[in-house]
């Protein structure tokens, strides 16, 4: 009997689980090659899962909504050809079937035991237990956090959360061996009790409240930003940058590009091509951290944040940014923008990325403070454009000039990226987007 494991596909390096939405096939229905078999979903993006090989789909491994951990087995595809291909389902390889279940839950006691020993039954995602490996939560304890999730899973909300309370509920501890002491002693204990995190206050509603649910999306992003916050200590520094030369050749550029080319071309592209060479000046920005090693990144490959019709964000990403020129640069951002607002996608589009830009100016905000994009170390926001007066140094003196001034800010993570690197990088983006040539072509 010939059959086939679909498994569920990685979604990018940072991304160690991903829920299923919908199956879009029945356990018996035929699938061909290349066929979608379910729609599933991560933080970042919305992707469909296609089957490799044809058969009949005969056993899902899975219900819609279950939260999976990339790799694991989540359908049972009998191959086309095969004995079981054409038998009935309630009379498919129960034997086998039973094997690949056996390989699934095999594969969680696995995930438990690198965290820590099995002390029950509930399943828990591999971020879920890395987050309880850090912070020496041991598997008796956690099968006591409550869960949200499906199932009563516990989610990274709710570990997080524990983990914020667990501060305050210790304060108690180091006072208790102390009671028959003189009052004085129990000073000690206070400076646990201010530095740890306060739980979340319980929100009040009135008669006029409206209570709004997330959608899917926004609480996978509201998960990914709590980590990352949990995960690195943010520094954020700023520049503002004399962009005039920019804004004064794209008045230029864009109606020959736009008649030339059928597509408008913007200043992110622009802005991309001075952060990629700022990155070549210094490259101890395009790393990732794992545990106490630093991973210097090869290539560069920025990804941007696009706004989405519904709000949320998601970040494509550019591949190998420092090897394009303007041209290029231009297309690819166009390319990416357009299939991220029409939710069109590929998983390979947001895998990758070693540093993100953000414009907050689009928004009409003048700076921001962006939060890491896990797992790189950095991120730039730029501000709004505005005309300003400024001073002018030249041959004859100063002078007060109308300038195009724009805001930089670069958010950093604080254990790799100290203030004299991140600060030089940052001025060295401004260098360059200030030394614009005015007259180059595209």
């Amino acid at each position: 009997m010939s059959e086939f494991q679909l498994v569920m596909p990685k979604m990018g390096e940072s991304i160690a689980e991903a829920t299923i939405i919908r199956w879009t096939k029945n356990e018996g229905d035929s699938i061909a090659v290349d066929e979608t078999v379910l729609e599933i979903a991560t933080d970042k993006v919305d992707s469909e899962v296609p089957s490799p090989k044809a058969g009949k789909l005969i056993k899902r491994l899975f219900n819609e909504g279950d939260v999976v951990p990339v790799n694991a087995p989540i359908a049972i595809i009998a191959l086309e050809g095969s004995a079981s291909a054409s038998a009935p389902v309630v009379a498919a390889a129960p034997v086998e079937v039973k094997q690949a279940v056996q390989q699934v839950e095999q594969s969680i006691s696995q995930a438990h035991e690198a965290a820590a020993p099995i002390g029950g039954n509930r399943f828990y995602s591999p971020l879920v237990l890395n987050i309880a490996k850090t912070e020496n939560i041991s598997m008796a304890v956690l099968e006591t956090i409550p869960g949200t999730g499906a199932e009563g899973r516990v989610t990274k909300r709710d570990i997080l959360a524990y983990v914020q309370n667990k501060g305050t509920a210790s304060a108690p501890q180091l006072s208790a061996p102390v009671v028959s002491a003189p009052a004085e002693t129990a000073a000690p204990a206070k400076p646990a009790v201010s530095n740890s995190v306060p739980p979340r206050p319980p929100v009040s509603m009135s008669g006029g409240d409206e209570i709004i649910e997330m959608d899917r999306m926004r609480k996978l992003i509201a998960d990914h930003m709590v980590m990352s916050k949990h995960t690195s200590p943010h520094v954020t520094s700023f520049v503002e940058a004399d962009v005039t030369n920019m804004v004064v050749w794209r008045d230029k550029a864009k109606k020959v590009y736009e008649k030339r080319e059928g597509e408008k071309i913007t200043f992110t592209p622009m802005f991309i091509e001075c952060v990629a060479k700022a990155i070549k000046d210094f490259p101890m920005i395009n790393v990732s951290v794992d545990g106490n090693n630093i991973i210097k990144r090869k290539n560069i490959n920025i990804g941007m944040a696009a706004a989405l019709p519904s709000g949320n964000l998601i970040v494509p990403v550019i591949k190998g940014a420092d090897g394009m020129n303007l041209l290029g640069l231009t297309k690819s951002v166009n390319d990416l923008a357009n299939r991220a607002r029409a939710n069109k996608l590929a998983p390979d589009d947001i895998q990758g990325g070693t540093f993100t830009l953000t414009n907050v100016g689009g928004f009409g905000n003048v700076m921001g403070t962006p939060i890491i994009n896990q797992p790189q170390v950095a991120i730039m926001a730029t501000g709004s454009i505005k005309k300003k007066p400024a001073v002018l140094e030249t041959p004859m003196g100063d002078v007060i000039a109308i300038r195009h001034m724009m805001f930089l800010s670069l958010s950093y993570d604080h254990r790799v990226v100290d203030g004299s690197l991140g600060g030089s990088f940052l001025k060295r983006v401004a260098d360059y987007m200030e030394q614009w040539d005015v007259n180059r072509e595209i």
